[in-house]
Protein backbone atom coordinates (compact mmCIF):
# COMPACT_ATOMS: atom_id res chain seq x y z
CA UNK A 1 0.00 0.00 0.00
CA UNK A 2 1.47 3.48 -1.37
CA UNK A 3 0.70 6.76 0.95
CA UNK A 4 0.76 9.76 -1.08
CA UNK A 5 0.70 13.08 -0.32
CA UNK A 6 -0.42 15.67 -2.74
CA UNK A 7 -0.20 19.16 -2.10
CA UNK A 8 -3.90 20.71 -4.17
CA UNK A 9 -6.56 23.61 -3.79
CA UNK A 10 -9.61 21.55 -2.60
CA UNK A 11 -12.86 23.24 -3.54
CA UNK A 12 -16.04 22.83 -0.91
CA UNK A 13 -19.48 24.45 -1.94
CA UNK A 14 -22.11 25.12 -0.37
CA UNK A 15 -25.63 26.70 -0.89
CA UNK A 16 -26.28 29.91 0.35
CA UNK A 17 -30.10 30.13 2.19
CA UNK A 18 -31.39 33.23 2.11
CA UNK A 19 -33.92 36.23 1.94
CA UNK A 20 -34.98 38.05 -1.54
CA UNK A 21 -33.16 41.24 -0.22
CA UNK A 22 -30.40 39.42 0.70
CA UNK A 23 -30.08 37.91 -2.59
CA UNK A 24 -29.95 41.07 -3.97
CA UNK A 25 -27.14 42.28 -2.75
CA UNK A 26 -25.15 39.87 -3.66
CA UNK A 27 -26.10 40.72 -7.36
CA UNK A 28 -25.41 44.13 -6.99
CA UNK A 29 -21.91 42.79 -5.51
CA UNK A 30 -21.41 40.57 -8.46
CA UNK A 31 -22.39 43.68 -10.69
CA UNK A 32 -19.94 45.58 -9.38
CA UNK A 33 -17.31 43.37 -9.48
CA UNK A 34 -18.10 42.69 -13.75
CA UNK A 35 -18.13 46.63 -13.60
CA UNK A 36 -14.49 46.74 -12.38
CA UNK A 37 -12.92 44.08 -14.43
CA UNK A 38 -14.65 45.88 -17.72
CA UNK A 39 -14.08 49.08 -16.37
CA UNK A 40 -10.26 48.31 -15.99
CA UNK A 41 -10.39 46.38 -19.29
CA UNK A 42 -11.40 49.50 -21.01
CA UNK A 43 -8.07 51.46 -19.36
CA UNK A 44 -6.29 48.66 -20.77
CA UNK A 45 -7.30 48.57 -24.23
CA UNK A 46 -6.89 52.93 -24.31
CA UNK A 47 -3.31 53.06 -22.73
CA UNK A 48 -1.86 50.08 -24.46
CA UNK A 49 1.41 48.85 -22.91
CA UNK A 50 0.13 49.64 -19.29
CA UNK A 51 0.88 46.91 -17.09
CA UNK A 52 -0.81 45.29 -13.88
CA UNK A 53 0.43 48.05 -11.45
CA UNK A 54 -1.49 50.61 -13.45
CA UNK A 55 -4.34 48.26 -13.27
CA UNK A 56 -4.43 48.00 -9.40
CA UNK A 57 -3.45 51.61 -9.12
CA UNK A 58 -6.41 52.59 -11.36
CA UNK A 59 -8.63 50.30 -9.20
CA UNK A 60 -8.13 52.35 -6.36
CA UNK A 61 -8.85 55.43 -8.54
CA UNK A 62 -12.09 53.64 -9.57
CA UNK A 63 -13.21 52.93 -6.04
CA UNK A 64 -12.37 56.60 -4.51
CA UNK A 65 -14.38 58.00 -7.74
CA UNK A 66 -17.70 60.14 -6.46
CA UNK A 67 -19.27 58.98 -9.90
CA UNK A 68 -19.20 55.58 -8.86
CA UNK A 69 -20.26 55.33 -5.63
CA UNK A 70 -21.22 52.01 -5.80
CA UNK A 71 -17.33 50.63 -6.25
CA UNK A 72 -16.20 51.57 -3.46
CA UNK A 73 -18.65 49.10 -1.57
CA UNK A 74 -17.52 46.13 -2.59
CA UNK A 75 -14.49 44.87 -0.78
CA UNK A 76 -11.34 46.01 -1.76
CA UNK A 77 -9.94 42.09 -2.20
CA UNK A 78 -12.59 41.30 -4.27
CA UNK A 79 -11.99 44.64 -6.54
CA UNK A 80 -8.62 43.56 -6.62
CA UNK A 81 -9.33 39.87 -7.41
CA UNK A 82 -11.25 41.16 -10.60
CA UNK A 83 -8.03 42.87 -11.48
CA UNK A 84 -6.11 40.09 -11.41
CA UNK A 85 -8.94 38.23 -13.54
CA UNK A 86 -8.12 41.00 -16.37
CA UNK A 87 -4.88 40.77 -15.89
CA UNK A 88 -4.88 37.27 -16.35
CA UNK A 89 -7.40 37.71 -19.40
CA UNK A 90 -4.55 40.25 -21.16
CA UNK A 91 -1.09 38.17 -20.49
CA UNK A 92 -2.63 34.94 -21.69
CA UNK A 93 -3.61 37.28 -24.73
CA UNK A 94 0.13 38.24 -24.96
CA UNK A 95 1.41 34.79 -24.68
CA UNK A 96 -0.75 33.45 -27.24
CA UNK A 97 0.61 36.52 -29.89
CA UNK A 98 3.96 35.67 -28.93
CA UNK A 99 4.14 32.10 -29.42
CA UNK A 100 2.47 32.20 -32.49
CA UNK A 101 -0.56 30.13 -31.54
CA UNK A 102 -3.10 29.91 -35.09
CA UNK A 103 -6.51 30.90 -35.40
CA UNK A 104 -7.90 33.20 -32.75
CA UNK A 105 -5.67 34.70 -30.02
CA UNK A 106 -7.93 35.25 -27.31
CA UNK A 107 -8.65 38.59 -27.63
CA UNK A 108 -9.93 40.35 -23.92
CA UNK A 109 -13.60 41.04 -23.83
CA UNK A 110 -16.30 42.32 -21.78
CA UNK A 111 -18.21 40.61 -19.80
CA UNK A 112 -22.11 40.73 -18.44
CA UNK A 113 -24.32 39.22 -16.26
CA UNK A 114 -25.16 35.71 -16.58
CA UNK A 115 -26.17 33.04 -14.55
CA UNK A 116 -22.42 31.67 -14.09
CA UNK A 117 -21.66 35.00 -12.80
CA UNK A 118 -19.20 35.33 -9.01
CA UNK A 119 -17.56 37.43 -6.82
CA UNK A 120 -14.29 36.82 -4.99
CA UNK A 121 -13.31 37.81 -1.80
CA UNK A 122 -10.01 36.40 0.12
CA UNK A 123 -9.12 37.06 3.81
CA UNK A 124 -11.49 39.84 4.61
CA UNK A 125 -15.18 40.61 3.41
CA UNK A 126 -16.81 37.61 5.42
CA UNK A 127 -17.10 35.65 8.39
CA UNK A 128 -17.53 31.94 8.93
CA UNK A 129 -19.28 30.98 12.33
CA UNK A 130 -17.40 28.05 14.31
CA UNK A 131 -19.84 25.10 13.09
CA UNK A 132 -19.96 25.64 9.33
CA UNK A 133 -23.64 26.58 9.73
CA UNK A 134 -23.38 30.33 8.56
CA UNK A 135 -21.37 32.94 6.58
CA UNK A 136 -22.02 36.67 7.28
CA UNK A 137 -20.97 38.73 4.51
CA UNK A 138 -19.58 42.28 5.57
CA UNK A 139 -18.70 44.25 3.08
CA UNK A 140 -20.78 47.74 2.15
CA UNK A 141 -23.85 46.30 0.27
CA UNK A 142 -24.76 44.47 3.55
CA UNK A 143 -26.15 41.13 2.15
CA UNK A 144 -25.64 39.70 6.17
CA UNK A 145 -26.32 35.98 7.22
CA UNK A 146 -26.62 33.02 5.08
CA UNK A 147 -27.03 29.85 6.17
CA UNK A 148 -25.16 27.33 4.72
CA UNK A 149 -26.50 24.07 2.68
CA UNK A 150 -24.03 21.09 2.73
CA UNK A 151 -21.24 22.55 4.37
CA UNK A 152 -20.43 19.02 6.38
CA UNK A 153 -17.23 18.09 4.42
CA UNK A 154 -15.85 21.61 5.12
CA UNK A 155 -15.90 21.78 8.87
CA UNK A 156 -14.60 18.41 9.36
CA UNK A 157 -11.42 19.64 7.08
CA UNK A 158 -11.43 22.97 9.35
CA UNK A 159 -11.60 21.11 12.13
CA UNK A 160 -8.85 18.72 11.40
CA UNK A 161 -6.53 21.67 10.21
CA UNK A 162 -7.22 23.94 13.16
CA UNK A 163 -4.19 25.15 14.27
CA UNK A 164 -3.88 26.68 10.63
CA UNK A 165 -6.95 28.36 8.52
CA UNK A 166 -6.61 27.35 5.51
CA UNK A 167 -8.96 29.15 3.54
CA UNK A 168 -7.45 31.24 0.88
CA UNK A 169 -10.55 32.56 -0.72
CA UNK A 170 -14.36 32.55 -1.12
CA UNK A 171 -16.54 32.71 -4.11
CA UNK A 172 -19.85 33.41 -4.54
CA UNK A 173 -21.00 32.29 -7.38
CA UNK A 174 -24.60 32.71 -9.28
CA UNK A 175 -25.78 29.79 -10.80
CA UNK A 176 -29.56 29.18 -12.44
CA UNK A 177 -30.59 27.35 -9.14
CA UNK A 178 -29.55 29.84 -6.73
CA UNK A 179 -26.47 30.84 -5.25
CA UNK A 180 -23.43 29.27 -3.85
CA UNK A 181 -20.06 29.86 -1.74
CA UNK A 182 -17.16 28.50 -2.62
CA UNK A 183 -14.29 27.78 0.21
CA UNK A 184 -10.88 27.10 -1.51
CA UNK A 185 -8.82 25.18 0.71
CA UNK A 186 -5.19 24.92 0.28
CA UNK A 187 -4.28 21.51 1.86
CA UNK A 188 -2.03 18.67 1.72
CA UNK A 189 -4.52 15.65 0.62
CA UNK A 190 -3.86 12.25 1.18
CA UNK A 191 -4.71 8.70 -0.18
CA UNK A 192 -3.62 5.49 -0.35
CA UNK A 193 -3.80 3.02 -3.45
CA UNK A 194 -1.82 -0.31 -4.04
CA UNK A 195 0.01 -0.78 -6.52
CA UNK A 196 -1.96 -3.24 -9.34
CA UNK A 197 1.04 -3.71 -11.69
CA UNK A 198 -1.46 -3.35 -14.52
CA UNK A 199 -0.48 -0.72 -17.73
CA UNK A 200 -3.75 0.03 -20.00
CA UNK A 201 -4.15 2.27 -23.06
CA UNK A 202 -7.43 4.38 -23.37
CA UNK A 203 -9.08 5.18 -26.90
CA UNK A 204 -12.03 7.09 -26.14
CA UNK A 205 -14.88 7.59 -28.30
CA UNK A 206 -18.92 8.61 -29.33
CA UNK A 207 -19.93 5.26 -29.73
CA UNK A 208 -18.75 4.21 -26.26
CA UNK A 209 -17.45 6.30 -23.98
CA UNK A 210 -14.07 4.93 -24.13
CA UNK A 211 -12.65 1.57 -24.71
CA UNK A 212 -9.33 0.52 -23.25
CA UNK A 213 -6.21 -2.39 -24.64
CA UNK A 214 -8.07 -4.87 -22.43
CA UNK A 215 -11.34 -4.72 -24.68
CA UNK A 216 -13.36 -3.23 -21.37
CA UNK A 217 -16.11 -0.60 -22.66
CA UNK A 218 -17.52 2.40 -20.43
CA UNK A 219 -21.01 2.92 -22.18
CA UNK A 220 -21.75 6.87 -23.35
CA UNK A 221 -24.07 8.18 -21.10
CA UNK A 222 -24.84 10.92 -23.80
CA UNK A 223 -26.78 13.40 -21.23
CA UNK A 224 -27.32 15.67 -23.25
CA UNK A 225 -29.07 13.74 -26.39
CA UNK A 226 -31.19 12.39 -23.15
CA UNK A 227 -32.21 15.58 -22.12
CA UNK A 228 -32.73 17.01 -25.93
CA UNK A 229 -36.49 16.78 -25.83
CA UNK A 230 -37.12 18.39 -22.68
CA UNK A 231 -34.36 21.15 -23.89
CA UNK A 232 -36.53 21.96 -26.80
CA UNK A 233 -39.63 22.11 -25.43
CA UNK A 234 -38.70 24.33 -22.87
CA UNK A 235 -36.51 26.49 -25.35
CA UNK A 236 -40.35 26.61 -27.50
CA UNK A 237 -42.28 28.12 -24.19
CA UNK A 238 -39.73 30.45 -23.34
CA UNK A 239 -39.22 31.77 -27.14
CA UNK A 240 -43.16 32.57 -26.55
CA UNK A 241 -43.09 34.49 -23.86
CA UNK A 242 -43.26 38.70 -24.50
CA UNK A 243 -39.41 39.59 -24.15
CA UNK A 244 -38.87 41.06 -20.95
CA UNK A 245 -41.33 40.00 -19.25
CA UNK A 246 -40.89 38.18 -15.66
CA UNK A 247 -42.93 34.83 -17.34
CA UNK A 248 -39.84 34.91 -20.12
CA UNK A 249 -37.33 35.29 -17.39
CA UNK A 250 -38.50 32.28 -15.63
CA UNK A 251 -38.77 30.16 -18.58
CA UNK A 252 -35.42 30.97 -19.02
CA UNK A 253 -34.43 30.04 -15.95
CA UNK A 254 -36.43 26.64 -16.52
CA UNK A 255 -33.77 26.28 -19.45
CA UNK A 256 -30.79 26.92 -17.58
CA UNK A 257 -31.28 24.39 -14.56
CA UNK A 258 -31.79 21.82 -17.44
CA UNK A 259 -27.97 22.23 -18.64
CA UNK A 260 -26.94 22.83 -15.34
CA UNK A 261 -28.30 19.34 -14.73
CA UNK A 262 -26.60 17.73 -17.51
CA UNK A 263 -23.30 20.05 -16.62
CA UNK A 264 -23.34 18.04 -13.48
CA UNK A 265 -24.26 14.75 -14.47
CA UNK A 266 -21.16 14.92 -17.14
CA UNK A 267 -19.34 16.20 -14.51
CA UNK A 268 -20.10 13.25 -11.72
CA UNK A 269 -19.16 10.64 -14.69
CA UNK A 270 -16.45 11.72 -15.73
CA UNK A 271 -15.01 12.06 -11.63
CA UNK A 272 -15.93 8.60 -11.18
CA UNK A 273 -15.10 6.89 -14.17
CA UNK A 274 -11.27 8.63 -13.99
CA UNK A 275 -10.95 7.76 -10.25
CA UNK A 276 -11.52 4.14 -10.92
CA UNK A 277 -9.11 4.12 -13.87
CA UNK A 278 -6.58 5.49 -12.02
CA UNK A 279 -7.29 3.22 -8.99
CA UNK A 280 -7.02 -0.05 -11.14
CA UNK A 281 -3.63 0.52 -13.30
CA UNK A 282 -0.24 1.77 -12.65
CA UNK A 283 0.79 3.26 -15.96
CA UNK A 284 -2.05 4.72 -18.08
CA UNK A 285 -1.98 5.87 -21.64
CA UNK A 286 -4.74 8.30 -23.43
CA UNK A 287 -4.35 9.68 -27.00
CA UNK A 288 -3.75 13.25 -27.14
CA UNK A 289 -6.27 14.80 -29.15
CA UNK A 290 -6.69 18.07 -30.28
CA UNK A 291 -10.62 19.09 -29.05
CA UNK A 292 -10.76 22.02 -30.32
CA UNK A 293 -10.10 21.29 -33.57
CA UNK A 294 -12.38 18.13 -33.60
CA UNK A 295 -15.24 20.10 -32.71
CA UNK A 296 -15.45 22.41 -35.70
CA UNK A 297 -16.84 19.64 -37.54
CA UNK A 298 -20.17 20.14 -37.76
CA UNK A 299 -21.35 16.88 -37.87
CA UNK A 300 -19.75 15.51 -35.02
CA UNK A 301 -19.46 19.07 -33.07
CA UNK A 302 -22.94 18.38 -30.44
CA UNK A 303 -21.73 14.49 -29.92
CA UNK A 304 -17.95 15.38 -29.21
CA UNK A 305 -18.85 17.77 -26.81
CA UNK A 306 -21.49 15.58 -24.97
CA UNK A 307 -18.99 12.98 -24.46
CA UNK A 308 -16.82 15.55 -21.97
CA UNK A 309 -13.41 14.01 -23.34
CA UNK A 310 -11.56 17.11 -22.08
CA UNK A 311 -13.11 16.79 -18.82
CA UNK A 312 -12.38 13.08 -18.17
CA UNK A 313 -8.66 13.47 -19.26
CA UNK A 314 -8.53 17.09 -16.60
CA UNK A 315 -9.57 14.08 -13.65
CA UNK A 316 -7.74 11.73 -14.61
CA UNK A 317 -4.66 13.78 -14.62
CA UNK A 318 -5.53 14.98 -11.36
CA UNK A 319 -6.19 11.36 -9.65
CA UNK A 320 -3.12 9.16 -11.69
CA UNK A 321 -1.12 12.60 -9.54
CA UNK A 322 -2.81 11.67 -6.14
CA UNK A 323 -2.57 7.92 -6.47
CA UNK A 324 0.95 8.51 -7.62
CA UNK A 325 0.48 6.77 -10.92
CA UNK A 326 2.25 7.62 -14.85
CA UNK A 327 -0.16 8.54 -17.22
CA UNK A 328 0.72 8.95 -20.82
CA UNK A 329 -0.20 11.24 -23.63
CA UNK A 330 0.28 9.43 -26.98
CA UNK A 331 -0.14 11.20 -30.59
CA UNK A 332 -3.43 9.61 -31.96
CA UNK A 333 -1.98 9.46 -35.81
CA UNK A 334 -2.67 6.28 -36.92
CA UNK A 335 -3.79 4.81 -33.98
CA UNK A 336 -6.80 3.22 -35.90
CA UNK A 337 -5.22 2.25 -38.75
CA UNK A 338 -2.43 0.20 -37.74
CA UNK A 339 -2.88 -2.93 -36.62
CA UNK A 340 -2.01 -3.76 -33.23
CA UNK A 341 -0.19 -6.85 -33.87
CA UNK A 342 2.18 -6.87 -36.79
CA UNK A 343 1.80 -2.86 -37.74
CA UNK A 344 0.39 -2.78 -40.91
CA UNK A 345 -1.48 -0.10 -42.28
CA UNK A 346 -5.10 -0.95 -42.75
CA UNK A 347 -6.76 2.06 -44.45
CA UNK A 348 -10.64 2.25 -42.85
CA UNK A 349 -13.37 4.98 -42.65
CA UNK A 350 -14.71 6.00 -39.74
CA UNK A 351 -18.22 3.69 -40.49
CA UNK A 352 -15.51 0.69 -40.35
CA UNK A 353 -16.38 -0.46 -36.86
CA UNK A 354 -14.22 -4.06 -36.96
CA UNK A 355 -10.63 -3.87 -37.96
CA UNK A 356 -9.57 -6.63 -40.11
CA UNK A 357 -5.83 -7.35 -40.97
CA UNK A 358 -3.99 -9.95 -43.56
CA UNK A 359 -2.10 -11.69 -40.77
CA UNK A 360 -5.21 -12.89 -38.88
CA UNK A 361 -5.99 -10.17 -36.82
CA UNK A 362 -9.62 -8.94 -36.27
CA UNK A 363 -10.38 -6.79 -33.56
CA UNK A 364 -13.04 -3.70 -32.77
CA UNK A 365 -11.77 -1.22 -34.33
CA UNK A 366 -11.57 1.00 -30.62
CA UNK A 367 -9.64 -1.91 -28.84
CA UNK A 368 -7.19 -2.17 -31.32
CA UNK A 369 -6.54 1.56 -31.10
CA UNK A 370 -6.58 1.58 -27.47
CA UNK A 371 -3.87 -1.58 -28.04
CA UNK A 372 -1.43 0.79 -30.24
CA UNK A 373 -1.97 4.07 -28.07
CA UNK A 374 -0.08 1.59 -25.07
CA UNK A 375 2.07 0.25 -27.41
CA UNK A 376 3.51 3.50 -28.23
CA UNK A 377 3.47 5.03 -24.71
CA UNK A 378 5.47 2.28 -23.38
CA UNK A 379 7.70 2.09 -26.42
CA UNK A 380 8.67 5.65 -26.14
CA UNK A 381 7.15 7.30 -23.47
CA UNK A 382 4.32 9.56 -25.28
CA UNK A 383 5.13 12.86 -26.84
CA UNK A 384 9.04 14.17 -27.21
CA UNK A 385 9.37 15.96 -23.69
CA UNK A 386 6.31 15.43 -22.07
CA UNK A 387 6.98 14.71 -18.33
CA UNK A 388 4.81 12.35 -16.99
CA UNK A 389 1.79 12.91 -14.37
CA UNK A 390 3.57 9.63 -12.38
CA UNK A 391 7.35 11.04 -12.29
CA UNK A 392 9.32 12.47 -9.55
CA UNK A 393 9.97 15.58 -10.76
CA UNK A 394 6.39 16.32 -12.16
CA UNK A 395 4.92 19.56 -12.58
CA UNK A 396 2.14 20.89 -10.24
CA UNK A 397 -1.77 20.71 -10.61
CA UNK A 398 -3.15 24.18 -11.01
CA UNK A 399 -5.36 26.07 -8.34
CA UNK A 400 -9.10 25.01 -8.44
CA UNK A 401 -8.71 21.74 -9.15
CA UNK A 402 -10.70 19.73 -6.10
CA UNK A 403 -13.39 17.36 -5.27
Amino acid sequence: MVSHRLRTMLVHEAKLIGKPKQYDALDAAIRTGLFVRNACLRYWMDNRGVGKKELMRFNTTLRNNPEFPWAGKLNSHACQGHVERTWFAISRFYVNCKSGKSGKKGYPRFKRLQNRASVEYKTSGWKLDDECFYITFTDGFGAGRFKLLGSEELYYDLWVNRDNNPIERVRIVRRADGYYAQFCLKLDRKESAAATGRAVGIDVGLKEFYTDSNGHKVENPRFLRQAEKRLKRLQRLASRKKKGSIARRKANNKVGRQHLKIQRQRKDHAIKTARCVALSNDIIAYEDLNIAGLVRNRTLAKSISDAGWHQFRVWLEYYAKLFDRKVIPVSPAYTSQDCSECGQRVKKSLSTRTHVCSCGCTLDRDENAARNILSKALSTGGHPGFKAWGEQNHCQLSDGLGT
